[in-house]
């Protein structure tokens, strides 16, 4: 944007400030009005994409202390001066502008050192040829996919390996981020392996007077010896003997908060079925899953005589049914 357009435009009007606003009224200012015109809430709205280039264009000018202190000046100047060519209509030309540093209105046309770099310098330009670009005197720079305003700061990322008590529980743990800096984190209860915990606003901050970026923290977990995690729930594999399959029983279970429950296994339950214990698994803000424990018919690998004996006595009385009869039947169906 040429520094014509700081005497046409009035920033603090665009974003409806006062000019004593401080940069923390400042930013929120913008950033609640980014948020209403911002193109992605207004789709197809050009009004409002237009309204967003200039909240954006006033916030990337007055939210640099250097520019800002760069387009007061200018705007005290008065809307009368012009940077326009010496002789044309409108009156003044550069020298109207220049007269405020002492370079005069006859015969002075900037023959002095250093031509009109060094007098660009006097607002912040440097050396470079360019004239009023590379973000001075109000040019935009990055920030939302090309409409102008500031750029959110780069993120950081972090890893963690919990074990499966603590993040099925949550605790408060510190890490050390990329950039070496030690920093706490709150493991919410019922974190998963693979998950990544985003903390807002503790990242790099923006070159440019934007968002500071995140931290990023990428969560593994160590399996447990006896529990495994499906969606909120928790299995568990129960061993029972082959009498406790066939007559029934109660049997205790263990939980992952370190008690037992009793459960009652029906007469005749085969292995792999499923009881299930209300409320007993994941906690988390999501919801609580439950306890699923998986009957498991435990085969004795030693008997002495007298067991074996009874087991001989029992193939004779128990039922003549084939226990695969209907897995064969399937197969020979599926050819």
């Amino acid at each position: 944007m040429a520094s014509q357009d700081w005497f046409d435009k009035d920033f603090y009007k665009v974003l409806g400030v006062s000019k004593d606003v401080s940069a923390s009224d400042l930013k929120k200012t913008y950033r609640k009005l980014a948020r209403k015109y911002h193109p992605d809430s207004n789709p197809g709205d050009a009004k409002a994409e237009a309204t967003f280039k200039e909240i954006s264009e006033a916030y990337s000018v007055l939210s640099d202390p250097e520019q800002r202190a760069e387009y007061d000046q200018i705007r005290a100047m008065g809307s009368g001066a012009r940077f326009t060519a010496g002789g044309q209509s409108g009156g003044g030309g550069f020298e109207d502008v220049f007269s405020m540093f002492n370079q005069g209105r006859g015969g002075t046309r900037f023959q002095t050192s250093g031509d009109f770099e060094d007098i660009f310098s006097m607002f912040g330009q440097g050396a470079e040829p360019g004239g009023f670009g590379s973000g001075r005197f109000g040019q935009p720079t990055g920030g939302f996919r090309g409409y102008g305003g500031p750029t959110k700061g780069a993120d950081l990322t972090a890893r963690t390996t919990l074990d499966f008590v603590t993040a099925a529980k949550g605790e408060t743990i510190t890490l050390q981020g990329d950039d070496g800096k030690p920093f706490k984190v709150k493991i919410p209860a019922g974190v998963a392996d693979g998950q990544k915990i985003r903390l807002r606003g503790r990242g790099r901050p923006s070159p440019d007077g934007g968002e500071n970026g995140d931290i990023v923290v990428q969560v593994s977990v160590r399996r447990h010896p006896v529990f495994e995690r499906d969606g909120l729930n928790l299995r568990v594999t129960v061993p029972v003997t082959f009498v406790e399959a066939a007559l029934g029983a109660t049997i205790e279970v263990p939980t992952l908060d370190g008690d037992v429950v009793r459960l009652r296994v029906a007469p005749g339950t085969p292995s792999g079925r499923i009881l299930r214990v209300k409320g007993r698994g994941i906690k988390s803000t999501k919801g609580t899953g439950d306890l699923l424990a998986e009957v498991q018919v435990a085969v004795p690998s030693h008997l002495d005589d007298a067991a074996k004996a009874a087991l001989e006595k029992f193939r004779e009385l128990e039922p003549k049914e084939n226990p695969r009869a209907d897995l064969m039947a399937k197969a020979a169906s599926a050819r």
